[in-house]
């Protein structure tokens, strides 16, 4: 960053901002492109998503040889808006990544949405998502979650003329809605204790804060946390997860179960490791708490799905990401009760990159099966293998790193990761919990796999027949496999480039 005019005028450093910033310009052209484009180019304006997408994922590239700040404060303070490190660099090629394959999911528009519509939407919450791991005030990370929320909400309404998804954009939007007035309430307690938003500045604030001030800040950063909560869909603020899931188009759950997750937890790894650190006492054994509920709540939920309920396959895969941001939060509740916080937060980070791998990969079989089967029940899953026998293999692979069981080892090195960080703090309770929840999910993965694999039921009618997966599609999922068998063979790269020099 290079300061002019006796410190009081900063040039932007546009190599540190270029991965959300191509993002949005791009949301913006398509947008524009999408007025003059006739019908039959219509198809043109994805793939140019596409390659908005990949050009801020090769955007990340030159920031790999060191940290990068900007929009810094010139009061002598070294205080930053926007940090490019390398926790920004792991999360922003998540979010990238995930909504690449994403976008490839929705290349062929089963759901007849509005093409400029959705891809605008699309890349301005990818955007947002990016922006998020880089703010380090608490302005410009509630303005960057925001701009993760308020396209998703259109996204997931943006199928015409369904009434499913009307209502689960709905259900969205007013929990969404909440979750950001408590937030904001929260953070101008903060505030108001500290005088100041910068993470760096609230920690020392939150330290040395008058007597007569304490009760306040610390009831501005409760507050802030339940907002978290309510986005993160930590239980018990997940009740609008299945709905909005089983009602959105199958590529925006799939974008918002690892994407919007992502965000979110970054945003709440920033807040508590860098703002909120000397309250650890306090939001570690809290996160601790909703860990252990939330896992047992989505685990739990997701054993009760009938295989013959409408939109089960979907259902499952929602109470699973529940289940599975319990995981996500023990890592960061023992961050809480330890002093070097950086083996802790690499736990969340490489956990969060299996999770995104597999679990649109999930996203991507059903999003196939859907093309013959409308309803997307798990019982539409039975001998797969005997109709798509590639498409089976992947999705038995899928399940089962979610599982955490071989073949998927990378399922099972970032569970014994997770396992161990909760152990090594001190929190024997939360493992052993985990540990029973880990048994509960085994039964309803395992049921689903070997369904997979079942012989096929004597036909009472026709059979449905066999739709040809569009190329997009088929590479999606492809993709996610490679990938995941990849780590497979050396999970330890993962937990090595999300430990390595955070923050």
């Amino acid at each position: 960053m290079t300061e002019l005019a006796g410190g009081l005028v900063q040039s932007v450093d546009w190599l540190a901002v270029a991965p959300p910033t191509i993002l949005a310009v791009v949301a913006l052209a398509v947008l524009v492109a999408d007025l003059f484009t006739d019908e039959a180019r219509k198809p043109l304006l994805g793939w140019a998503a596409v390659g908005g997408l990949v050009l801020a994922g090769l955007a990340l590239l030159p920031l790999l040889n060191g940290d990068r700040s900007t929009f810094c404060l010139t009061t002598g303070a070294h205080n930053c808006s926007y940090v490019a490190d390398h926790f920004t660099l792991a999360i922003q090629l998540l979010v990238i990544g995930g909504a690449l394959l994403t976008a490839l999911l929705s290349l062929h528009n089963q759901d007849r949405l509005p093409p400029g519509e959705f891809w605008f939407l699309l890349l301005s919450s990818a955007a947002g998502a990016a922006l998020l791991p880089a703010s380090r005030d608490l302005a410009t990370l509630v303005v960057a979650l925001e701009v993760v929320s308020l396209p998703s909400f259109a996204l997931v309404g943006l199928r015409r003329g369904d009434r499913l998804s009307s209502e689960a954009a709905l259900k969205f939007f007013l929990s969404s809605v909440t979750a950001t007035a408590v937030m904001l309430l929260g953070v101008s307690f903060v505030y108001a204790a500290t005088g100041t938003l910068h993470l760096t500045a609230v920690a020392d604030g939150l330290s040395h804060a008058p007597a007569q001030l304490a009760t306040l800040a610390r009831t501005g950063a409760v507050l802030t946390l339940v907002g978290f909560a309510f986005k993160l869909a930590v239980a018990p603020f997940h009740f609008w997860v299945p709905d909005t899931y089983a009602g959105a188009p199958l590529p925006v759950a799939a974008y918002l179960s690892v994407v919007g997750k992502a965000a979110g937890f970054s945003g709440l790894i920033l807040v508590t490791v860098i703002g909120f650190r000397p309250y650890g006492d306090v939001w570690g054994p809290a996160l601790a708490v909703l860990a252990a509920l939330t896992m047992s709540v989505g685990n739990v939920a997701a054993l009760r799905q009938r295989p013959e309920q409408a939109r089960s396959a979907v259902r499952l895969l929602a109470w699973s990401s529940i289940g599975q941001a319990g995981y996500l939060l023990v890592p960061l509740a023992a961050a809480g009760y330890v002093s070097d916080q950086g083996h802790q937060i690499g736990a969340t980070v490489s956990y969060a990159l299996m999770y995104a791998v597999v679990n649109l990969g999930a996203f991507g079989v059903a999003a196939l099966v859907l093309r013959s089967h409308a309803l997307n029940r798990i019982a539409d899953y039975r001998a797969l293998y005997a109709r798509r026998p590639l498409a089976a293999l992947a999705l038995a692979f899928f399940l089962l790193c979610l599982a955490g069981l071989p073949p998927g080892i990378i399922g099972l090195f970032a569970k014994v990761v997770v396992f161990s960080s909760a152990v090594d703090a001190g929190l024997g309770w939360l493992a052993v919990i985990m540990a029973v929840n880990v048994v509960i999910a085994l039964y309803y993965y395992l049921r689903w796999t070997a369904l997979l694999f079942a012989r096929p039921e004597p036909a009472a009618g026709e059979a449905a027949p066999v739709v040809r997966a569009p190329a997009s599609l088929t590479a999606a999922i492809a993709a996610a496999a490679v990938v995941g068998v990849a780590l497979s063979g050396a999970p330890q790269l993962v937990l090595r480039f999300a430990s390595g020099s955070l923050f």
